[in-house]
């Protein structure tokens, strides 16, 4: 059983939603963000990212960055940008691309349910980020951007959502990356109990894109429950979330770049790789168009690289991962990149940024090679998570992004 909660969201007025929303803080850097928050002065990075609101020659330390954050966030609230529901709600929040569409629920997830694994995770998270985020929501006093999750579909709650939808939407807007986002409120009060009674009868969810936003709201919430345990009913025990069913979930490749060839020569490599894969021109597919086929540019070409039949682990679910047969049977043995989380060497290339980019990168010289790879499943990732086992570093890109500032929870 799990808990799902409405909440009261501070939220933009239906004129700034599309001024307001932006990417999450983490596929933008600083230098992306002072630029894009140059151009909009209302863009949300000013609260998520907020020493890109310094200038350029300043380097701001510690705690100024979350200070800032703060009355970044006091600023929108004073203006009337952002407003508080007066009282709590569940939102649907929908997007869509190239014909695809997803259709979440809003709310807030127990901070009980993640400390007690009913919340599964498939990826580490990492110290600094993770402390990062946890001065962020301690000093903001709020969780500015939502944990993306997933569950095992229920027809009932797509009935639900189906249903919901009919209403005119608070906000329709479509951004420069050509992404819909269609937000709805549920303001039927038996609506939003038969919602949470359907939550309670699914036995766990899964984090698809946001452990460090999701172990720093537990970490907060243990921290201000030190000394208070009565602390239990209130907001900093919940944390924000949005909820897609699994079978409208699209997950992309994460594509590898490798600097150089640690020292082999072009055929000496390609040999070297023949030992576990059978090696073959690809012509146009630069794609994988199956499981346990690899791309691979080099030279100016693309092959397809295909794991031989005595790699397929039969057991184990993340050694079947194709990211766990490159990095196992020919990134580390072969061209010497035994740990993808800290090797300079490795760069990687997530979801539309594609094939393209993998070829500039290569052609422009800063790399030698490059791996495409088929994307992982959403059932593979939940079978991993099950298991209570860990992806390998950049497995999962989930896209469309979730935007910030279209929902806050304030902890107080």
């Amino acid at each position: 059983m799990v808990m799902i909660v409405p909440f009261r969201a501070l939220r933009p007025k239906k004129e700034y939603a599309p001024l307001v929303a932006s990417l999450p803080y983490d596929v933008v850097d600083t230098g992306e963000a002072r630029e894009i928050i140059r151009k909009n002065p209302l863009s949300f990075l000013r609260v998520e990212k907020s020493e890109a609101d310094f200038p350029r020659d300043f380097l701001p330390q510690g705690k100024k960055i979350y200070e800032r954050a703060r009355q970044n966030l006091e600023e929108l609230m004073r203006k009337g940008i952002l407003l508080q529901d007066a009282q709590p709600h569940f939102y649907i929040y929908a997007q869509g691309k190239d014909g695809c569409r997803q259709y979440g629920i809003v709310g807030c997830v127990s901070v009980e349910d993640y400390e007690e694994e009913r919340i599964k995770k498939h990826e580490l998270t990492r110290n600094d980020k993770e402390k990062d985020r946890i001065l962020h929501v301690d000093n903001v006093n709020a969780h500015t951007g939502p944990v993306f999750i997933t569950y095992r579909a229920k027809g009932e709650i797509d009935h639900l959502v189906d249903s919901v939808t009919t209403a005119p939407p608070l906000y329709d807007f479509t951004t420069d990356d050509g992404i819909t986002h269609t937000v709805w409120q549920i303001i039927d009060s038996k609506k939003e109990e038969t919602l949470k009674a359907h939550f309670a009868d699914i036995d766990r969810l899964y984090i698809a894109d946001g452990h460090h936003r999701a172990a720093a709201a537990a970490a907060v919430a243990k921290m201000r429950r030190r000394g208070n345990p009565s602390r239990k009913d209130r907001e900093s025990e919940f944390m924000l979330a949005v909820l897609f069913p699994h079978h409208q979930m699209r997950i992309l490749p994460y594509h590898r770049l490798v600097r150089d060839l640690a020292g082999l020569k072009e055929e000496e490599f390609l040999l070297a790789c023949t030992e576990k894969f059978d090696l073959s021109p690809a012509g146009e597919k630069k794609l994988p168009t199956k499981e346990h086929e690899l791309g691979m540019f080099l030279q100016g070409k693309w092959y397809r690289l295909k794991a031989k039949e005595s790699l397929l682990d039969k057991v184990d679910c993340v050694q079947r991962l194709d990211v766990s047969l490159l990095q196992e049977h020919l990134l580390g043995p072969i061209l010497k990149i035994t740990d993808p989380r800290t090797d300079s060497r490795i760069a990687f290339v997530g979801g539309s940024h594609g094939i393209e980019e993998l070829e500039r990168k290569v052609q422009g010289g800063d790399f030698a090679v490059a791996f495409s790879l088929y994307p992982v499943t959403v059932e593979q990732l939940m079978e991993i998570a099950d298991a209570g086992k860990i992806m390998p570093p950049k497995s999962t890109w989930f896209e469309p992004k979730l935007r910030s500032g279209l929902f806050v929870h304030l902890l107080e």
